[in-house]
């Protein structure tokens, strides 16, 4: 029994200091990035010009900026490595997502119908928009951790990339969103 242990530990032992960062294994260089950079330029500002508006470009802009993967990319690229399924992870990579989202949403306010402007987020406060998504995204961060703890618990294996895993996250999201609205009413 002792032997067993003695050679599991002499065998080499995996560091997370000495890990390879993300754009060592995948590859990609900053050729990539700006190569998709200037992909989605070219895409959506066709489209833009199809249909004489602004609001292609800041969709393009919007899906190239709040892409998680990319964020962990670029952030990779200048030696910052994040660890997967972990809260700080989950927030760096959701906070663009959400603050994008509110400020696309605020610059779009003009081209909406009258009824669903007063649902709009404000423009004229960038750091509303996010404080806004960094709560979002501190939310969403909390509630993948809870699955990721309840789930093993309760004998369940979801796919975190799955549409049921995304459903129960939002699920848990909305209700911790509501939870919050309901407790600053009293």
């Amino acid at each position: 029994m002792l032997e067993h242990m003695a050679r599991a530990r002499s065998g080499p032992q995996h560091r997370a200091d000495l890990a390879p960062t993300a754009a060592v294994t995948t590859g990609k260089s900053l050729k990539d990035i700006l190569g998709d950079a200037i992909g989605h330029v070219m895409l959506f500002g066709v489209i833009a010009l199809l249909f004489q508006s602004r609001v292609p470009l800041y969709l393009g802009a919007f899906v190239f900026l709040t892409d998680g993967e990319r964020i962990e990319r670029v952030l990779a690229m200048i030696g910052i490595r994040l660890e997967s399924e972990t809260i700080g992870s989950d927030i760096v990579k959701r906070f663009p997502f959400w603050f994008g989202w509110f400020a696309l949403l605020g610059s779009l306010k003009g081209a909406v119908p009258i009824w669903l402007a007063p649902w709009m987020p404000p423009t004229e406060s960038l750091s509303s928009l996010a404080g806004t998504g960094l709560l979002l995204a501190v939310v969403e961060a909390f509630s993948s951790l809870a699955m990721r703890r309840a789930l093993p618990l309760l004998g369940t294996q979801i796919n975190p990339n799955g549409l049921t895993w995304t459903t129960i996250q939002f699920a848990i999201a909305v209700g911790a969103l509501a939870l919050l609205v309901l407790s600053e009413l009293r």
